[in-house]
């Protein structure tokens, strides 16, 4: 579909409209009203922020995407695992959440039906009785709706993530990373005086590569130098690739030539649902680089971009600077400050394998020390 914005007319934004005032965003439409004017505007720009999207006023496939599924309710149509087309929508979310409350392993509420969901709910149609089918259809609703939770509050997921990183033990060696370099290709990203986002990901991208395997990691690059694959096939990719954890790297733009600093993101809903070890690696990640880069700390944030939400490790992505801020701008093209970062974010993905056990203050511990650390493991 193409991009609708204010000022644009039609069916298409007719039915936008229709769905934000069903979502209770704009007053209720008499008639067809099929302009998008200011309150429209606002009104997209308020359904983003509740929906971790970025936040443009413009409706374009993810929020068009995110505008769909936020109409349907469990019960209103069947789910089932199709892997060509997975099913998507907040009814897959409210399925989620009600078997993890039922104690079966549906991953994170991420509302997509994949074959983890399926799993789960061919588990609970078996111990309850019920026609053993992975479809959630009227009589598992029906089940579903009658029987108590075993557990509310809390983060189910969570000690079953952590249960994972504390299996797969302290070293590095055999964790597989997907190295997910921003843009590629035709599409540069931000272009500043010649500098280009996509050129310099690409080369913090190899720099980290070459650490990590330098520690034992295997790490994979999600796109070649004159690539760029969409953020689901680069998602695709990496749960094809049975990969421990995603790393995706950006550099930023702002209309202010005063905006700067660094961001981490990970998955999350912003009411609750997030990925637990996603946002412990978002914010290892931040605390790194902002201690040893001198960059501003823009903190960590939950978002529901579809690389942070379909893939099935956790995902992490990271805005290092900002291109149109001139001293940000300096530092990213200086290849040592970019040995800088590619250092940081392996101490950082060394302290999630630690699970804070043998630990050093942020910023002290060196490329040197994660090395050492390995080796001794290994002896």
């Amino acid at each position: 579909m193409r991009v609708l914005r204010r000022g644009d007319g039609g069916p298409a934004v007719a039915e936008v409209r229709s769905t934000l005032a069903a979502l209770g965003l704009l007053p209720p439409v008499n008639g067809i009203l099929d302009q998008f004017d200011q309150a429209m505007e606002h009104a997209v720009r308020a359904f983003q922020q509740q929906r971790g999207l970025i936040t443009d006023g413009l409706v374009g496939p993810a929020t068009y995407r995110a505008l769909r599924d936020a109409t349907y309710q469990l019960g209103g149509r069947p789910l089932a695992y199709l892997v060509s087309a997975p099913i998507t929508g907040d009814d897959v979310v409210t399925l989620q959440e009600r078997l993890l409350e039922l104690g079966y392993d549906a991953g994170r509420p991420n509302g997509v039906f994949g074959a983890q969901t399926e799993a789960a709910l061919r588990n609970f149609q078996r111990d309850y009785g019920l026609t053993v089918d992975g479809i959630c259809g009227p009589e598992t609703i029906r089940a579903l709706r009658q029987l108590s939770p075993r557990a509310r509050g809390g983060r189910p997921v969570l000690l079953r993530e952590q249960e994972r990183v504390r299996r797969s033990g302290p070293r590095l060696t055999g964790k597989r990373i997907v190295i997910d370099p921003g843009h590629g290709g035709g599409d540069t990203g931000i272009s500043v005086d010649g500098v280009n986002e996509s050129d310099l990901m690409w080369d913090l991208a190899r720099r980290l590569e070459g650490r990590m395997v330098a520690t034992g990691m295997e790490a994979l690059l999600s796109r070649g130098p004159d690539q760029c694959p969409d953020e689901a096939t680069r998602a695709q990719f990496a749960n094809e690739a049975g990969a421990d954890l995603v790393l995706s790297l950006h550099s930023d733009g702002n209309r202010s030539p005063f905006a700067q600093g660094v961001a981490s993101f990970h998955f999350g809903t912003g009411n609750g649902n997030t990925s637990t070890l996603g946002e412990a690696m978002a914010g290892l990640i931040q605390r790194e680089l902002a201690k040893r880069t001198g960059l501003r700390d823009c903190h960590t944030h939950p978002r529901t971009w579809e690389l942070l939400r379909l893939t099935r490790c956790p995902a992490v992505r990271i805005e290092i600077g900002y291109l149109t801020n001139d001293e940000d701008r300096h530092r990213l093209t200086d290849p040592a400050f970019r040995d800088v970062v590619a250092e940081g974010i392996v101490v950082a993905v060394k302290r999630l394998y630690l699970l804070g056990e043998n630990d050093q203050p942020t910023g002290s511990f060196t490329f040197a020390d994660v090395l050492a650390h390995e080796l001794a493991k290994a002896e």
